[in-house]
């Protein structure tokens, strides 16, 4: 395993995260999760990503069982606010002053902690003034109930606003955790260049395209049994990628990742590493196998001729728009 700065801090991270959006609590059995867990910590993986909406709450439960008795100062631990949790009140939702000063008391509570390394403003909150957000969480700071801040799906302009704020108040906002892969760009026109001017750097998310990218769909085929996207619960998200179109340009690329020896998996995961803004990528597993294989991308350096023709392959079918970047213009509740 490898580690690199999150943001401008002397703050080290894993280059993988191991997260549980869509499998503790939900896709697979506790304790399968927590030796997927352990399979994680075994290969150098200390940084662990969740947040209280995960399976409502239950994810960060059962994280928090997973890591129960290692170092605590061994770790790094995220976990994230603003979804809608538990009865789904009013208050239940959004970065207010109450709710998040609510919320990372239930989070530590289910984690088992006395703080986490980083917490994260699940995606921005047009509602609430962002000034009653950024001193909510400088409290928290200052409570010694999160060491660092950081945000997930804001834009450019809204992380800039955001990073002032943090500035006055004596905090450090040092990470941006938004959706980050071959098949999806988006954060390269503005994010990427904005975060790189104020210190903040990118822990991303779905760097494997929900599982498109590791090159198992097939196009003009049932997805297989047992993957994510045959999982009603899970596949919502996964839906818009599993075109024809796409499949077709993805198993083009298993030539490429062929040639340097690695898996279609790892090829995706080293891919978004090569990005010197990204100081980690985020996977899932539902095996320790699996979290196994995927550490092997750590270390694999991409020629840059490589990296040219992924852009040329998928040219047709990639997202670049940064306006894709966008939180929910009101609140669900």
């Amino acid at each position: 395993m490898k580690y690199r700065y999150l943001g401008n801090s002397g703050f080290k991270v894993s280059e993988l995260v191991y997260g549980n959006w869509l499998t503790h609590a939900t896709q697979i059995e506790n304790e399968r999760a927590i030796s997927t867990v352990h399979a994680a910590l075994d290969g150098g993986i200390t940084s662990f990503d969740t947040a209280d909406v995960y399976a409502n709450q239950a994810a960060e439960s059962v994280l928090g069982d997973a890591l129960k008795g290692q170092r605590r100062e061994g770790l790094e631990v995220f976990t994230k606010v603003y979804w809608p949790v538990a009865e789904r009140m009013p208050n239940d939702h959004g970065l207010s002053r109450k709710h998040i000063m609510e919320s990372i008391n239930g989070s530590l509570k289910r984690l088992q902690m006395d703080y986490v390394d980083l917490y994260q403003a699940h995606r921005y909150d047009v509602e609430t003034p962002l000034e009653e957000t950024m001193q909510a969480f400088a409290d928290i700071v200052r409570q010694g109930k999160a060491l660092y801040i950081g945000v997930s799906e804001w834009n450019a302009e809204q992380i800039r606003a955001g990073v002032k704020l943090a500035k006055e108040l004596n905090i450090q906002l040092i990470s941006s955790q938004p959706q980050y892969s071959m098949l999806w760009r988006v954060i390269e026109a503005e994010v990427i260049p904005t975060c790189e001017e104020l210190g903040v750097s990118q822990i991303v998310w779905s760097p494997m395209a929900q599982g498109v990218l590791t090159g198992k769909y097939l196009p003009g085929q049932p997805v297989p049994a047992g993957s994510r996207a045959s999982d009603e619960k899970v596949n919502g998200s996964i839906q818009k990628m599993l075109t024809d179109e796409v499949l077709t340009k993805v198993q083009l690329l298993k030539p490429l990742a062929d040639e340097l020896g690695i898996t279609m998996a790892q090829f995706a995961l080293a891919w978004v590493l090569q990005n010197k803004n990204v100081s980690s990528a985020i996977v899932g597993a539902t095996s320790p196998e699996q979290i196994t294989s995927n550490i092997g991308a750590v270390g694999v350096e991409i020629p840059q001729e490589v990296m040219t023709k992924v852009t040329e392959i998928l040219a047709d079918v990639t997202v670049t728009d940064p306006s894709e970047t966008k939180s929910p213009e009101a609140r669900l509740v």
